[in-house]
């Protein structure tokens, strides 16, 4: 697999480089130069496989020869040991549950799969390498629980003070052992930049061997099409897939999916009040700005880095972005009141960043067919959202129930680069 910078195309790299690197040396994201996509009748051969088999011929037609297929095989099924169930809600409408891993959410999709590449990319190395992250709330703790005890690897992760759900803080700062949590006194786009800064300071480089494991990474984002492949399919016909979107991996991989022939006939991109992207695929305006506070924080992002990944699939042109992604916005007291009324109207609970997607597929009218929700993380993440008699409901999984037994372990620093740079260069 060949990878380019979006920033410059000429700017090459394997997926191994691009893996370690995190980011390219110009500061771009690293997207396929070009892609194989799988023809129908290889996709009509594909019924009745497992999630593990469909991410298996996935990741082995997206990387090539780059890892052979015994051990590819082998961290594709280390790393997906949990489902992914496609749940019927009404006749049109389906659920994607990504929330039934280890920190219950979707992020532990790609986290999982990306250390176990990482390690086995450096078997042997006797060098340690620096992961960092910059978490609006889930990324955090799928990442530090996917890299929990890898050797030769420290996890820093940086996360914005008072913005996260305190579930999501104690599931990230209770877990010591080689990861660390830097709680920053600023919004999610100051942890984004300051990992996106480290990167590509050439001191910070002198004295530490870094990557990223957000989904600037490449190992990250690319096994989110596994689930893509295994739920399009399931339907039978092209859907409509409604993405709770932040800082657009999710939905970047998705369109990845798309290209490499997964049948689709469009994407929602369904965002809280920050709504850059929306923006502009209505008037051709990309416009980053602060990000605001909302109930689905994951989706608090006001510069989504993934947007330059977009740009770069779709020649930079807005006409053949929006023909292929809709977008979609809507307000907390909008969240909460899908919340309710899918509740009361079916007797399901969505979080809030579910309850977007779902009153984004129901808002677009004009699109028939099957639509699949996607539902990014478990509602017991969330409880402080819901009414009383709902939230008393929501049984707390016993692994999610431990981690707020466990004491608060967090370094707090500003959201000044060189506050974070002397932290890398001086911590050990």
């Amino acid at each position: 697999m060949i990878l380019c910078s979006t920033n410059d195309p000429r700017n090459r790299a394997t997926f191994r480089e691009a893996v370690d690197r995190g980011i390219a040396e110009d500061g771009g994201l690293y997207v396929p130069v070009s892609l194989t996509p799988f023809t129908p009748g290889e996709l009509a051969g594909w019924k009745g496989m497992s999630l593990q088999e469909t991410a298996f011929a996935v990741s082995r037609r997206f990387l090539g020869d780059e890892i052979s297929p015994a051990p590819l095989r082998r961290i594709v099924e280390e790393s997906m040991t949990f489902p992914i169930p496609l749940r019927r809600l009404e006749e049109d409408t389906s659920v994607l549950e990504l929330f039934h891993g280890p920190t219950l959410a979707f992020k532990d999709v790609g986290a999982r799969f990306m250390a176990r590449t990482v390690a086995y990319f450096h078997r042997g190395d006797d060098r340690e390498v620096d992961v960092l992250v910059a978490t609006s709330g889930d990324t955090g703790s799928a990442v530090a629980q996917g890299f929990y005890g890898v050797k030769g690897v420290r996890v820093v992760l940086l996360y914005p003070s008072g913005k996260v759900s305190k579930i999501q803080e104690q599931q990230m700062t209770t877990i010591g052992g080689n990861v660390t949590a830097l709680e920053v006194q600023g919004t999610f786009d100051d942890c984004q930049r300051l990992v996106k800064q480290a990167l590509t300071d050439g001191e910070v480089k002198k004295h530490r061997r870094l990557s990223s494991a957000n989904s600037i990474n490449i190992a990250r984002l690319m096994p989110q099409m596994f689930y893509y492949f295994h739920a399009g399919l399931q339907v039978g016909v092209s859907p409509v897939f409604s993405v709770p979107s932040g800082n657009l991996g999710n939905l970047t991989a998705g369109v990845l999916a798309h290209a490499m022939g997964l049948p689709v006939r469009k994407f929602i991109a369904a965002c809280n009040v920050n709504d850059v992207l929306p923006e502009y695929l209505r008037h051709g305006s990309f416009r980053p700005r602060p990000s605001v506070q909302t109930i689905a924080n994951a989706m608090d992002v006001g510069n989504p880095s993934n947007f330059a990944r977009l740009m770069a699939i779709y020649g930079r042109s807005r006409e053949k972005m929006a023909a292929e992604i809709g977008g979609f916005s809507c307000t907390d007291g909008q969240t909460r009141e899908t919340i309710r009324a899918v509740y009361r109207k079916l007797g399901y609970v969505l979080d809030p960043h579910g309850a977007i997607a779902y009153r984004a597929w129901k808002h677009e009218q004009g699109m028939r067919g099957q639509g699949i929700v996607i539902a990014t993380a478990h509602p017991a993440k969330f409880a402080e959202v819901y009414d009383d008699g709902m939230a008393a409901g929501i049984t707390i999984p016993p692994r999610l129930q431990a981690c707020l037994e466990r004491q608060k372990q967090s370094v707090r620093i500003s959201s000044q680069f060189d506050d974070f740079k002397s932290f890398l260069i001086h911590h050990t």
